[in-house]
């Protein structure tokens, strides 16, 4: 058989091993003209030619394993079949083995066996290793390297996991002291009520006039943001970024009890158009759950998707799962799906684009969120608006004014490096998005929103919307008592712009929904002329409130209009008007949330996917 042009530059000098290439074009496995291509791929990514070949679906990876045997004429190591003695291990930091991709195996003979999946030299080694007499290199099977190094070191990793958030910046020191104070808030709240209840009006309509007008006007800040720039743009330049290699992304995408939306997941994930030999798409699963391994189970899945089964354990929130996975990643930015998203196909290319040409103090990127049933019902309208206002008009308008902003959990892009820095997520939050955003802020590092849409399922059931925005609203509690620990360090280090808008971004949500019932009963003492109650209140106060109302109500309509004037929404106006209908739920969901701080801090409430999905709807959808 005839070798390419690039196989046959590659031909071996005497000692050195055959080409791989040359190996596979030799036992029939490949032709000689997909070789070169595959060759010329390799050379542009800058990755090796067995990721290639793989990564397109060219050969196996039994095939590539039987290949790699004949070039070192050694049989690999099978660590399924042959786990590692725990003797070795017991010397070892599993870290360093992830980070280098090596593990101690076995004493043949007297000698230490290190295997590793690519091929190591002794350089690659620590010290005290490569100083070992007689120490043996050898190749482990495709695979079977880092589910050896979780099965070994589990519990030590899931230990890692649980604490690698700071504990001075983690909610897991604050629950106990942050249930009694909230136990007492509620008592104090009805002793109120019960022995003085002017006063405890007076003081509850003071504190939602103050958080209201604070939360209008970031709104309006937010608002004016958007408003067209007349400056002329600066000439186009060449960008450094654009000549640079492109990285390997790792996406991390935790799932339990999934398998309604698996196919539509996979199909998505296939579709991008950053080359898959630089994917790193790791499904992490709990280990109990049968329904997701089952699912997993009836699917091939390429090279670069592979699945990490976590240890048992009694905490079960999405951010644990994470912390889990970072040290397995090979990926120099990681990124987050959930199991029922369908990002656009240019997304990741997008993504790597900004984050190359950002400064350096962007740690990471979110992109929009936006919903494919949005047309299911009346509540997955409302949700639709909701989230249009809040990821395509505040967000966007909070990160242009310079200020932190609360991430989604889903569709955001980190520089790993600077993650690992400030401690990963918090695996105790419940919004460990919300919580990350602000901790990235003490850390002096920004965020930015990248112009790309991840299609979601809305929670279109009432019951599911109220269990996941209960979520929601006690993770943003647990993330405002955590950084308020010490308000004096948390202004040194987030500068008193951050500090106020942290208080108006997170207070400002709790406050509108926990004071619902007072709100809806001023305005009902108003509008049925029932004047007694508002007769006995100090006349400033009551008209402050309607003011603030009445503007904050104001904003919001032109927020709306705003977040929906894209034709693909334009639709969803006159839902708007049926927004005081919609509130009442998450009224509902913040009193559930407060009772859940006092008795499941932790307990991370599972949203249920692929229920009225509308593929239909799906396939309508158009970018905004």
């Amino acid at each position: 058989m005839a070798l390419a042009p690039h196989a046959q530059a590659a031909l071996p000098a005497p000692n050195q091993p055959e080409p791989l290439g040359q190996i596979l074009c030799r036992n029939g496995l490949l032709a000689a003209a997909e070789l070169d291509l595959a060759l010329q791929r390799q050379s542009g990514l800058n990755v090796r030619l067995g990721e290639v070949l793989l990564a397109n679906g060219q050969i196996s990876q039994q095939a590539l394993d039987e290949a790699l045997s004949q070039q070192d004429g050694a049989t690999p190591v099978d660590l399924a079949q042959e786990p590692p003695d725990p003797a070795l291990l017991a010397q070892i930091n599993p870290l360093e083995c992830l980070r280098d991709g090596w593990l101690p195996w076995r004493r043949v003979a007297g000698r230490t066996v290190i295997v590793s999946e690519t091929g190591i030299s002794l350089s690659d080694l620590p010290p005290d290793w490569a100083s070992l007499p007689g120490l043996r290199l050898r190749r482990a099977r495709l695979g079977t390297l880092h589910p050896a190094i979780s099965a070994a070191f589990g519990a030590s990793l899931l230990a890692r996991a649980h604490q690698l958030c700071p504990p001075a910046l983690s909610c897991r020191t604050i629950a106990p002291g942050l249930r009694h104070f909230i136990s007492a808030g509620v008592l104090l709240v009805a002793a109120g009520l019960a022995l003085a209840p002017i006063t405890t009006i007076v003081l509850a309509l003071c504190w939602f006039v103050l958080m209201n007008a604070a939360t209008s006007l970031l709104r309006l800040g937010a608002l004016f943001a958007h408003l067209p720039r007349h400056s002329a743009p600066p000439a186009a330049l060449p960008q450094l970024s654009a000549h640079r290699p492109r990285p390997k992304v790792s996406v991390l995408i935790p799932l339990l009890a999934e398998d309604a939306v698996l196919e539509s997941l996979f199909s998505r994930i296939a579709a991008f158009d950053y080359p898959h030999e630089l994917l790193d798409v790791i499904i992490l699963t709990e280990a109990d759950d049968t329904i997701t391994a089952k699912a997993l189970a009836r699917r091939k899945l390429p090279s670069w998707i592979r699945v990490l089964r976590l240890p048992e354990d009694a905490l079960r929130t999405k951010p644990k799962a994470m912390n889990y996975a970072l040290p397995f990643c090979y990926g120099s930015i990681v990124g987050i799906y959930d199991a029922e998203d369908r990002p656009e196909p240019d997304q990741i290319s997008k993504v790597v684009a900004h984050l190359q040409a950002a400064a350096p103090d962007v740690a990471c990127v979110q992109g929009y969120l936006d919903f494919y049933n949005s047309r299911a019902n009346w509540l997955s309208r409302c949700f639709t608006i909701e989230y249009a206002v809040w990821f395509r008009v505040l967000l966007k308008g909070v990160q242009r004014l310079g200020l932190p902003i609360p991430l989604g959990g889903t569709t955001v892009f980190f520089r790993r490096a600077l993650l690992e820095e400030i401690g990963g997520w918090d695996a105790h939050n419940v919004t460990e998005d919300a919580d990350l955003g602000f901790r990235l802020a003490r850390y002096g590092y920004r965020c930015e929103i990248v112009e790309t849409t991840t299609w979601e399922e809305a929670n279109c059931l009432p019951f599911g919307w109220v269990k996941q925005r209960s979520r929601w609203l006690k993770g943003y509690a647990m993330t405002w008592a955590s950084h308020m620990r010490n308000p004096l360090r948390l202004l040194r280090e987030m500068g008193l712009r951050n500090f106020l808008a942290f208080q108006v971004l997170v207070m400002g949500t709790l406050t509108a929904y926990i004071s619902m019932p007072l709100v809806w009963g001023m305005w009902a003492g108003w509008l049925t002329g029932w004047t007694s109650l508002l007769s006995v209140l100090p006349g400033p106060v009551v008209a402050l409130f309607f003011i603030t109302s009445i503007l904050g109500q104001s904003i919001m309509l032109a927020v709306a209009w705003l977040a929906l004037r894209a034709p693909a929404r334009r639709g969803l106006l006159p839902f708007v008007l049926t927004m005081p209908f919609y509130w009442p739920l998450g009224a509902f969901a913040a009193f559930r949330a407060v009772a859940q701080i006092i008795t499941a801090p932790f307990y991370w409430a599972k949203t249920t996917h692929g229920l009225l999905l509308d593929n239909a709807e799906a396939d309508r959808a158009k970018r905004p």
